[in-house]
């Protein structure tokens, strides 16, 4: 179980049982927590661009109690180093998921893999690659999307077109420090990335991680984001996945959510949270830890930890998964 120390944060930094780097197929290190006991259910987790294993803390403290939670650092973010600029991209971002679950779990062993924004993106981008087929159970994507971007964006508040796309663009690309966190930061990123009615706390919260992410991952993972297109890693997503989205979610609009609901081959349905924007993790953490809860449950049975479990997978996704094919991942479920 996770050892919760530094008395001084309220809430408690979880700290992990166990630290590893981890080597991804073109060198680059990645950075990875474990939490929770061993030959508990798996649980891996992918945070979004200018985030770091921090943004899950809350997921984090209440799944180590019974899980082995498995979170890292996408490439340039939080412990994990910068790369060269022919680090960044879709491949790479697949290529560290396949390494982490390569390292972490056993070789039938099987996790249900939870991706926020850029990291839902990583698990689109692997999805044809043997590692995640072989050791993804389930999937939860949050408050992510596959293409069309800056396209589908409402942070700039204008009306659709050429003047709002390269606007959009360019805070995107935007090369200058993003500064201290105060009054006025915290202000601006909750407009661009939560909800109206988001804790100041978990304001605050999300700050302080965005802030802390470096500049020069910030940009150069802003330029892959602005030209992204894993439409077809979606169709090859053969994994029973559900969708989870804000309703106020001005970087990636609901529209998103929809079209992922509709084109995943298994998709176990996708549920609004209402007046959330786009940092779900933190703004509805029970929300989100619930669901993933929800996915253990069906297709990480009882002592399955370590085995295989295809056959035990395959029959929850018959039950929990058979309003895929008859118009389920049309349905909203708002929360």
């Amino acid at each position: 179980m996770s050892r919760l120390m530094r008395r001084g944060t309220v809430p408690p930094v979880p700290v992990p049982v166990r630290e590893l780097t981890v080597g991804s197929a073109d060198g680059a290190r990645v950075h990875v927590e474990v939490h929770g006991p061993d030959g508990a259910p798996a649980v891996v987790l992918a945070h979004g661009w200018t985030c770091s294993t921090r943004f899950w803390d809350a997921q984090i403290r209440d799944l180590a109690a019974d899980h082995r939670v498995i979170a890292y650092d996408q490439r340039g973010h939080g412990r994990s180093p910068a790369v060269g600029p022919e680090g960044y991209g879709t491949d790479a971002l697949a290529d560290d998921l396949e390494a982490v679950l390569a390292a972490t779990l056993g070789a039938d062993e099987r996790a249900v893999i939870a991706g926020h924004s850029m990291g839902g993106m990583t698990v689109m981008a692997a999805a044809r690659r043997a590692g995640l087929r072989a050791h993804a159970a389930a999937v939860l994507l949050c408050s992510t999307g596959s293409s069309r971007l800056i396209a589908e964006s409402r942070v700039v508040p204008l009306r659709p077109g050429a003047v709002r796309d390269r606007m959009t663009h360019a805070i995107l690309g935007a090369r200058a420090p993003l500064g201290p966190v105060n009054a006025l930061s915290r202000r601006v990123l909750r407009y661009g990335t939560m909800g109206p009615g988001s804790a100041p706390d978990r304001v605050d919260t999300c700050a302080r991680i965005v802030h802390a992410c470096p500049t020069r991952a910030r940009v150069a993972w802003g330029h892959v984001l602005a030209d992204l297109d894993l439409d077809a890693g979606v169709r090859e997503l053969r994994v029973p996945t559900a969708v989870i989205a804000g309703t106020e979610d001005r970087l990636t609009p609901p529209v998103h959510a929809r079209a992922l609901a509709a084109a995943l081959p298994d998709c176990l349905g996708l549920t609004m949270l209402a007046g959330m924007g786009h940092m779900t993790p933190v703004e509805a953490p029970e929300a989100v830890t619930a669901k993933i809860r929800e996915l253990v449950t069906a297709y990480l049975p009882a002592g399955a930890a370590g085995v295989s479990g295809a056959g035990s997978a395959n029959g929850a996704s018959g039950a929990a998964g058979q309003g895929s094919s008859d118009g389920m991942a049309e349905k909203e479920d708002v929360a």
